[in-house]
């Protein structure tokens, strides 16, 4: 069990939820974090707020904005040592439901803090090597629907959520083994054509833990 100070807030704000689930993963489990929340602003973007050490939340958050822009994401990443007690209500924002996209805007992940203000953390990953999540992005809800019917048919995958961005953005996640995940993304993101337009493909393989919190639970 790890012991993570809490410090220190960086945001990673980005266009796409695959972008910012895939480099949400790829922070955690590179230095010792906490997963604050994730909010949607509804026009495309992400914003991942994350508390640890100065050091572990600037490494992370750079990490974090290389791979969004690498997934075709525009990033943009911050950092804020020693937040004001008085900004809270700003920087942490109250459970959300948006009737629009008939979704949760705001995301809360399932931790505990403790009395000494630090956060125990169990496991930074899954514990199953062979376990995997898969994504597939889309605008437009024609194109997604054609992917995922695709990629269900071409590996024993389970769909584990679908999250709207505003927009036209669409995401919808799938679960289970690496070589099946990865058969299932694959085939899906072929099909997505001239049926809409792909934003991102992308398979996750031993997701960190505060990318399994935000998912619904089986």
């Amino acid at each position: 069990m790890t012991t993570i100070a809490i410090d220190t807030l960086g945001t990673l704000e980005t266009t796409g939820f695959t972008p910012a689930l895939v480099a949400l993963d790829a922070m955690e489990k590179q230095a010792s974090l906490r997963l604050l929340q994730v909010e949607l602003n509804d026009f495309y973007g992400v914003v991942i707020k994350v508390l640890g050490s100065v050091a572990d939340v600037t490494s992370a958050i750079e990490t974090g904005r290389m791979i969004a822009e690498r997934l075709g994401g525009q990033p943009i990443a911050n950092v804020i040592t020693r937040p004001a007690q008085a900004a809270w209500p700003a920087l942490e924002s109250r459970s959300e439901f948006n009737p629009l996209i008939q979704q949760d805007v705001v995301m809360n992940p399932q931790t505990t803090p403790t009395s000494s203000g630090t956060m125990h953390k169990d496991s930074a990953v899954s514990d199953t090597p062979s376990f995997a999540l898969g994504l597939i992005e889309t605008q437009g809800f024609t194109a997604v629907f054609e992917a995922i019917d695709s990629a269900c048919k071409a590996a024993n995958v389970e769909v584990v959520c679908k999250e709207k961005l505003g927009g036209g953005y669409v995401t919808v996640v799938v679960k289970g083994d690496v070589a099946a995940v990865k058969a299932a993304i694959e085939a899906g993101q072929a099909k997505v054509g001239s049926l809409g337009k792909l934003i991102a493909a992308h398979v996750i393989a031993r997701p960190s833990a505060g990318v399994l919190s935000l998912l619904p639970k089986s």
